[in-house]
């Protein structure tokens, strides 16, 4: 560990099998408008099988070339976020205060971490409330798409599949439950013991909700953003949906004040659907019209904002299909532990 003139943030990256990205990654946060002395970079690794720690180790030379900032790598042997994140917590040089939560998967522009601590230092400045987390907007990534990438991003900036945490589309700078990507002041975090290592998925979730329980503020901001790499085939859609409905359940079960009744209108209108047919109403088909007449209308708008006339049918489809996986996610938390995921 070094003293407290060393750098007063780190980027903290858990990998596992990213070398398709994480070189692209790096690239972004060496060449970051910030002083170089100000950050330096963790890549914690569960144990990837590709290139993956070749390509970092090839990104911590060329930074020091450069007298970019300062990057290690560190093993992670529980493989999942929650460990890698909790290691960096133990490992991180005492000067480093902020934690900036990334992943191998995506990249960041110049000035991302300059306007991080320029928004974080005013909202210190104007708050007289212990702040713990300031989260930014999350956009499609910069990389040419194919078809169903495409299908995909359109579902998720949509109102009806972004939801309320990292893919929700808001402006300004806001207190919020469920800020994403965040930026975490190291103090607060230990405060409330770090991550959660039960949490596969939804670490971050949880670690927010016992925040805010310790009476912490969390922000979000427009000011920067991250671009993410999101999915690219449909199979790997399907699995993410289930995966985020089953951890929602357990965030849930644990944190009474995460559950939104949004999340679960698609039980609703099926089980009034199933209500009517059972009872014999002669337009039972109403909601499921209104359902399809809705998506419709969503269709046709992204595809003009977008200009691609195949999102009128992908765009319903990846809807559709994220409602059902979601749904029955949220019904299978309350029967089964979780395991690990492989939608990746």
């Amino acid at each position: 560990m070094v003293g407290s003139k060393g750098p007063i943030l780190a980027a903290v990256i858990p990998t596992l099998n990213e070398e398709e990205y994480i070189g692209e990654c790096l690239n972004s946060l060496i060449s970051q408008s910030l002083d170089s002395t100000k950050y330096m970079i963790m890549v914690l690794d569960g144990g990837s099988s590709d290139n993956t720690t070749r390509i970092v180790n090839e990104s911590i030379d060329r930074s020091k070339e450069i007298g970019g900032p300062k990057i290690v790598i560190l093993d992670n042997p529980g493989r999942h976020v929650a460990e890698a994140r909790n290691i960096a917590l133990d490992s991180l040089p005492t000067s480093v205060t902020l934690m900036v939560e990334l992943i191998g998967h995506c990249t960041v522009p110049e000035n991302h971490l300059e306007k991080r601590l320029e928004v974080w230092n005013n909202l210190v400045n104007e708050s007289d409330k212990n702040i713990a987390a300031l989260g930014v907007k999350v956009l499609p990534s910069t990389g040419q798409k194919n078809v169903v990438e495409t299908w995909i991003e359109s579902a998720l900036s949509s109102k009806l599949g972004s939801g309320s945490g990292q893919f929700d589309n808001f402006s300004g700078i806001s207190k919020t439950k469920v800020p994403a990507f965040c930026m975490h002041s190291r103090k607060a975090v230990e405060s409330v013991d770090g991550w959660d290592t039960d949490f596969i998925t939804s670490q971050d979730s949880d670690l927010s909700m016992r925040l805010i329980k310790e009476g912490y503020e969390l922000y979000r901001t427009d000011a920067t953003f991250v671009n993410m790499v999101k999915r690219s085939n449909f199979t790997s859609w399907l699995k993410m949906g289930y995966r985020y409905g089953f951890w929602r359940t357990k965030t849930n079960q644990k944190h009474k004040m995460r559950i939104s009744k949004r999340e679960f209108l698609p039980w609703f209108g099926f089980l009034i659907t199933v209500g009517l047919i059972i009872s014999g109403f002669q337009f039972w088909f109403v909601p499921l019209s209104m359902y399809s007449l809705v998506l419709l209308v969503e269709a046709i708008n992204f595809s003009l904002k977008w200009r691609n006339i195949s999102i009128i049918f992908g765009l319903p489809l990846c809807l559709i299909s994220l409602h059902i996986t979601f749904s029955l996610g949220l019904l299978m938390g309350y029967f089964r532990k979780g395991k690990a995921s492989n939608d990746r």
